[in-house]
């Protein structure tokens, strides 16, 4: 275990010994001025939000995690049909992440329990052909049908129920969380320590939340340096695109603030170093066949949610693949995630497609290009187009990228993966792995199980 590593695992004894004597020496006013600061802000404080938070069922019930919660109470507390489609739902989403013999169990449940008209949780608020599909579940069950109920169920919770939610208590609880989550974040909010890297605009610290005990990672971008190196519209490109991101597999933000010299993103802290530090540090160079799997697989969900709200990730290199303590990874730096006007480049040489080099109109396809690059990496311990530590040109490796074809000469290569490396690094972009509905198989789902993660 590096230096570097054995720090992190030693940071949570460092953080719990030094909360425990800080609480020891608090006052009695400090402690209330705390427990006031916790509060939660009076009803009539939040009136102003009802308009602003809008009404979205998918963003007020779903998408936030607080909302959905509080949503899900309100179902659970008001009607026995809203508390069945609530279990339904839940049910069908455990079908979805269980596998083998497991599922059969839960399929058997969901008929017995949500198909059968005589039982007493049956989905009686089903009409029309969505109804006609229930009862005929039990005789003919496919995964089609049970998603269009699913659909179905979804649907009519988004009419009256959802209506009666916004004028229910739970709604006003929402937005005294939502004003609670608006105050005024500065540094006085956290505890600083020590510093876990430094880059061109500024470094990364560990901080605490003082009222939670949660640890963070802060990335602290001097306003000098910013505005020296015209870097303003990055760190503000970085922080918009934080603010839209909801993926497991990408590190996110958690607070953002400014104070006089700094701009500061608070984001998940990722205690197991960054993916290129194991291809090259630890023990010998490379990954094993399953970690590149394992890897993989996870920077793949990464990048599908970034594209499916329609940012391109420009920049897919192990470096920037952190892992948290639990082996699992996550997209990070995403200071150059934009749609970009045609012809402009950014990215990192070695891992840019060749429209990128070529300066062509692109979208997309450059990020299946750099993920292939990286799984060469993770398997050989270099580029695909340039040798570990070789000296070599940017120009020339642009060269190799632009004419020469992928060689495999590691031996840590299989069949399977020099055939997956190769469809990501088609020079075409019409044929390249990715750019079309290739990933339509995944079951995204079972990877975002938190059985799984």
């Amino acid at each position: 275990m590096s230096q570097v590593t054995t720090e992190l695992v030693g940071l949570d004894n460092l953080v719990a010994n030094t909360a425990y004597l800080r609480a020891q020496q608090i006052d009695r006013k400090e402690l209330r001025k705390q427990k006031i600061s916790l509060a939660l802000p009076r009803p009539a404080r939040t009136s102003a939000l009802r308009t602003s938070v809008g009404k979205e069922f998918e963003s007020l019930c779903e998408e936030q995690p607080i909302g959905r919660k509080l949503f899900h109470q309100f179902l659970i507390n008001t009607n026995i049909q809203y508390f069945t489609a609530v279990e339904f739902l839940e049910e069908v989403s455990t079908w979805n992440f269980v596998e083998d013999a497991s599922k059969e169990q839960v399929k058997q449940r969901i008929l017995n329990k949500f198909c059968q008209p005589d039982s007493t949780s049956f989905l009686f608020f089903l009409t029309g052909k969505a109804a006609e599909t229930c009862l005929q579940l039990s005789d003919d069950f496919d995964e089609v049908k049970l998603e269009q109920i699913r659909d179905a169920t979804r649907e009519f919770l988004k009419g009256k129920p959802f209506t009666e939610y916004l004028s229910s208590p739970f709604f006003d609880r929402f937005l005294q969380w939502k004003e609670y989550e608006n105050q005024r974040i500065s540094d006085k909010y956290f505890y600083e320590f020590r510093t876990l890297g430094k880059g061109g605009f500024g470094e990364v610290c560990a901080v605490q939340v003082k009222f939670t005990g949660q640890m963070y990672a802060c990335k602290k971008l001097d306003k000098r340096r910013l505005k020296k190196k015209r870097g303003e519209r990055l760190a503000l490109v970085e922080k918009h695109v934080l603010e839209k991101v909801n993926s497991l597999f990408i590190v996110n933000l958690a607070y953002a603030y400014d104070n006089k010299t700094h701009l500061c993103l608070v984001m998940d802290l990722m205690t197991g170093g960054d993916l290129k530090f194991h291809i090259y540090h630890l023990g010998k160079r490379g990954l094993s066949m399953e970690r590149v799997v394992f890897y993989t697989a996870q920077i793949i969900t990464g990048i599908l949610h970034l594209h499916s709200i329609d940012i391109v990730y420009r920049d897919m290199k192990p470096e920037n693949v952190l892992l948290d303590g639990r082996g699992h990874c996550r997209l990070s730096d995403l200071g150059l995630a934009v749609e970009l006007p045609k012809g402009k480049m950014a990215g990192t040489t070695g891992y840019m497609a060749p429209e990128i080099l070529k300066q062509e109109s692109y979208r997309m396809s450059v990020d299946w290009w750099a993920l292939g690059c990286s799984i060469y990496e993770m398997v050989a311990a270099r580029l695909p187009f340039k040798d570990f530590r070789e000296k070599v040109q940017n120009d020339e490796v642009t060269r190799r990228t632009l004419e020469d074809e992928c060689k495999f000469l590691h031996g840590s290569f299989d069949a399977l993966s020099k055939d997956l490396i190769t469809r990501f690094l088609k020079k075409r972009i019409a044929l390249r792995l990715g750019c079309g509905s290739w990933f339509s198989f995944t079951n995204h789902k079972r990877l975002l199980s938190s059985d799984n993660v």
